[in-house]
């Protein structure tokens, strides 16, 4: 299930947790909130496309936040988010469905469920407007293959978020379909973060297709990096939730506005 090698010890970990996780109780069918509108919207209104990350912990990161999540989550809209996404992996993320089902009745941003969903069931947690799925661990040769889920989560009415790392990951995700990328400037393999990745990456992108830039983006600087790079959402966790979480999301939403 790992397309490109060898992942961490901490990854395989979370990823062999998820495999052992169930799905809902019956098929979802969402009606959902655009993203794409939602960072034509943020531009519109001077403000960079950001998805600001509630994550209330996760292997590379120090402590926890115990903060409500819906308290977060609004908070970080008031300081100018254009969408949210919500972790849903409990082990090792401090995640939960209920997150999302409290936080997507609290706001109206799209909600971008994060997890690692490996199989068809999976997709039926919860409702979300945005579900992830990451290319590396979604051979076409399994069963519940990435160009399969993604088809889907559409059924579902879920729109997806296809993440890769590298060139032969955005093939397989434009293959399969995906019109929502997001490349990842976290290596899976070592845990390294290179915001070249991105610039790499996304050069080979579609003008078509969503793309968005993740990890490792910290600062204005790191924010004007990935947009002059053709980023047209940036999705940020700690950044935003190391500290004051409104201020944050506001000093990396306006930068733009500011140069």
């Amino acid at each position: 299930m790992d397309a490109s090698g060898e992942i961490a010890p901490a990854v395989e970990a979370i990823l062999a947790a998820a495999r052992e996780r169930g799905g809902g109780d019956g098929r979802l069918s969402v009606d959902p909130r655009s993203l794409p509108d939602a960072f034509a919207a943020a531009e519109a209104d001077g403000r960079v496309p950001v998805v600001a990350e509630i994550k209330p912990t996760s292997p590379t990161t120090d402590g926890e936040r115990t903060d409500d999540p819906v308290e977060l989550a609004e908070e970080m809209v008031a300081g100018g988010a254009a969408a949210l996404s919500v972790l849903t992996e409990p082990d090792h993320f401090g995640g939960s469905p209920e997150n999302v089902r409290r936080i997507r009745d609290a706001v109206d941003v799209p909600v971008l469920r994060k997890d690692f969903v490996v199989r068809e069931a999976q997709l039926d947690t919860v409702a979300a407007d945005v579900i992830l799925l990451i290319a590396r661990f979604l051979q076409e040769s399994d069963t519940d293959g990435l160009a399969h889920l993604l088809g889907a989560a559409r059924d579902r009415g879920f729109q997806v978020l296809v993440e890769v790392h590298d060139a032969a990951e955005l093939q397989q995700a434009l293959d399969a379909g995906a019109d929502i990328v997001g490349v990842n400037n976290r290596d899976l393999a070592q845990l390294d973060v290179d915001l070249g990745t991105f610039e790499r990456v996304a050069a080979d992108v579609p003008d078509d297709v969503t793309v968005l830039a993740e990890s490792g983006i910290e600062t204005a600087a790191d924010v004007s990096r990935m947009r002059a790079a053709g980023a047209d959402g940036l999705l940020i966790g700690s950044a935003i939730m190391d500290g004051p979480v409104e201020e944050n999301t506001s000093r990396l939403t306006q930068t733009e506005t500011e140069t």
